[in-house]
């Protein structure tokens, strides 16, 4: 992507997306933002009149971000509606393996300024609603749905952490098992 032919906003919100998913929000101050991005000071605070402010606009990003890709990763593993959890498992490996992987963005987001900033606890809420609605689709129709969609999003989670601590390879297998063991019933 070519950050400078972008808008003045659109650069700051992709070098912030960049640096606060890959160093943290608290790491990652506004001077390096605005130096990053190429924008001037006044032009930055137009924008977002604080850190707050662009914390939440980077969270919807990230949401927009990667909900279009988790879809689009289920779609390339197969996912079809109703036909069960197998493409979850690779969708998610496919992640873990990205060099950028640290982890996921809201959970990071929350741990890191969830006191400070209780919208980014919603917003965290929102997306992962959104995302085991996303599972639930993969799921046959029956009355153990919403908890099979429910537990699928919770394993999702837990290896997600997994990964982020002990690598692809533990995350990746566990997640198989508990899908496996959820679909069994």
């Amino acid at each position: 992507m070519d950050l400078a032919a972008l808008p003045a906003r659109d650069r700051i919100l992709v070098t912030a997306h960049e640096l606060f998913y890959r160093d943290g929000i608290r790491a990652t101050g506004i001077d390096r933002i605005i130096a990053e991005s190429g924008v001037a000071k006044l032009t930055f605070y137009r924008h977002f009149p604080s850190k707050d402010d662009l914390v939440r606009s980077f969270l919807a990003f990230r949401h927009e971000r990667w909900m279009a890709w988790f879809v689009d990763a289920l779609g390339r593993h197969g996912a079809r509606p109703g036909a069960g959890l197998a493409p979850l498992a690779a969708a998610m490996a496919e992640w873990f393996a990205d060099p950028a992987f640290r982890g996921c963005a809201f959970i990071n987001a929350v741990a890191e300024v969830g006191g400070s900033l209780p919208d980014s606890a919603a917003i965290a809420r929102k997306h992962k609603q959104e995302m085991e609605q996303v599972i639930a689709d993969l799921l046959p129709a029956g009355p153990a749905l919403a908890s099979q969609a429910q537990a699928a999003a919770l394993a999702v989670d837990g290896a997600i952490v997994r990964a982020q601590m002990s690598g692809a390879q533990s995350a990746v297998g566990g997640l198989r098992s508990l899908l496996e063991a959820l679909q069994k019933g």
